[in-house]
């Protein structure tokens, strides 16, 4: 027997439900492993040092590149972040925690379209926060526990560049693979494949 045909309404009234729903953000799931005291001890200072991100500069030629890379990027993320005031901080934050992580600020920006699509509050189907999508348990490996804080702009990207740093270190350098840790698919190609696009566009 054949099942009942559903009728056109419903199928219309259920595609715009999905269409409606809010899609998660695409993180995957960062995994808590075992750390070497030392490492957890240089990762709980690194997110412990509350200095704002203001710059600092060798020499007037290294401030005008800055200059010219925060007006480029600014231009080019107007559509995602339209209030200037905002924009200009995340960027600025952005530059001030990835440089402080040694890395580079246009791969961050890279990492950050591909999690949350710079969206603070993302919340991913497990749970991963921000616009660099932590996992909450970070805050109890090496924070206070306060998982509040994750939505906090500077926090949020303190944290990730310092996880994405440390995966990196583990990784011996290997980018493609620290990436794979931090979306917890080490070894799997989508993910870095998709930031490492993405960082095309910011550079």
């Amino acid at each position: 027997m054949m099942a009942p045909r559903r009728p056109a309404w419903a199928a219309l009234l259920l595609a715009l439900a999905v269409a409606a729903a809010p899609a998660p953000a695409p993180a995957g799931n960062q995994q808590e492993e075992a750390l070497a005291d030392s490492v957890r001890l240089a990762l709980s200072n690194a997110i412990k040092d509350a200095t704002p991100p203001t710059p600092r500069f060798r020499d007037p030629s290294e401030q005008a590149r800055y200059r010219n890379w925060l007006e480029t990027m600014s231009y080019r993320l107007r559509r995602k972040l339209p209030d200037d005031q905002t924009r200009n901080e995340f960027l600025a934050t952005v530059w001030y925690e990835a440089r402080r992580a040694g890395l580079d600020p246009g791969m961050v920006l890279g990492l950050i379209q591909v999690e949350s699509a710079y969206r603070k509050y993302a919340v991913s189907i497990v749970g991963a926060r921000g616009y660099m999508q932590v996992m909450p348990f970070w805050t109890n490996v090496i924070g206070d526990r306060n998982r509040r804080a994750l939505f906090d702009m500077q926090t949020n990207l303190r944290y990730g560049c310092s996880i994405l740093r440390m995966y990196l270190d583990m990784e011996a350098g290997n980018l493609y693979l620290a990436l794979g840790r931090y979306n917890g698919s080490r070894g799997k190609p989508e993910y870095p494949n998709a930031v490492l696009a993405a960082w095309n566009n910011w550079k």
